[in-house]
């Protein structure tokens, strides 16, 4: 007798899936996570830490008999190709935009039979993402951003992190460079653009390195921009605003949106 094999057992090489399968109570087919998952944070004791970001442990992976793994963007290709050729699933999402955050959540929860579950999630995460929109339509004074994924090649914001900043009200100075997906197409040959616009408020996240705000400061003719005037240089994690995830559109929109409603209140 024939019979689908559900999905009992699944590695996340990301921390955005593995966040996304405890929200919706699917924590227990989770067998394998990467070592940079802080959320939640029992994660990391509860499950077997099998992989860094853009390399993994193949043989610790194929020891936990994965009916599927997980993976994200073409940062992970190397480590999907090599479990592919040892016959492991392999489930790579590609998703850049806050819609397609959105889509790849659905997907995976209604892969994993959790429809109910799914839906309850996000109807809870797009009313949070509306409640934010509507803040934002009502700012009166818009900051100009400059966002810093990178500081050695200067990179500018991911598309998701462009569109958080404007749903929150503010103006990204580079959102024309938001739609490259790939880190190579999003920087910068020099500053001077970032020294034109004169922003109002610079966010920094430098992937998963922690940002040193002397080393900014250092810059040339830095010293003449608002953000850097007035002190309004924030550091955001790496893991709240640089996965397209969960994080990132809840406790993400939350604190850019703070810091827009803080700038504001100290404009004339």
């Amino acid at each position: 007798m024939y019979s689908p094999k559900k999905i009992e057992r699944i590695v996340c090489l990301t921390e955005e899936t593995t966040e996304f399968l405890y929200n919706i109570g699917a924590d227990n087919l989770i067998v394998g996570i990467t070592k940079y998952t802080k959320r939640p944070p029992q994660a990391a004791k509860e499950k077997k830490i099998v992989s860094r970001f853009i390399d993994s442990n193949i043989d610790a992976i194929i020891k936990l008999k994965p009916d599927l793994v997980l993976a994200w963007s073409d940062l992970q290709t190397d480590t999907a190709k090599e479990l592919i050729k040892k016959g492991i699933n392999v489930i790579c999402f590609n998703h850049r935009s806050i819609n397609e955050a959105l889509s790849f959540m659905q997907q995976l929860g209604y892969l994993l039979g959790y429809k109910k579950e799914t839906d309850a999630y996000l109807k809870k995460l797009v009313n949070h993402l509306e409640k934010y929109r509507q803040i934002g339509l009502k700012r009166k004074n818009k900051p100009k951003v400059y966002f810093e994924e990178w500081f050695d090649p200067l990179i500018v914001s991911i598309k998701w992190v462009s569109e958080i900043i404007e749903l929150c009200g503010g103006i990204n100075i580079f959102a024309d460079k938001a739609d490259a997906s790939l880190a190579k197409d999003r920087i910068l040959e020099n500053d001077q653009r970032i020294l034109d616009s004169n922003p109002d408020i610079i966010l920094a996240s430098w992937c998963g390195k922690p940002f040193r705000k002397k080393k900014m400061l250092k810059r040339e003719n830095w010293n003449n921009i608002s953000a850097v005037i007035n002190d309004e240089i924030y550091e955001i994690e790496s893991e709240i605003i640089l996965q397209p995830g969960p994080a990132a559109l809840f406790d993400g929109v939350k604190i850019i949106s703070t810091l827009f409603d803080n700038w504001e209140k100290n404009q004339k």
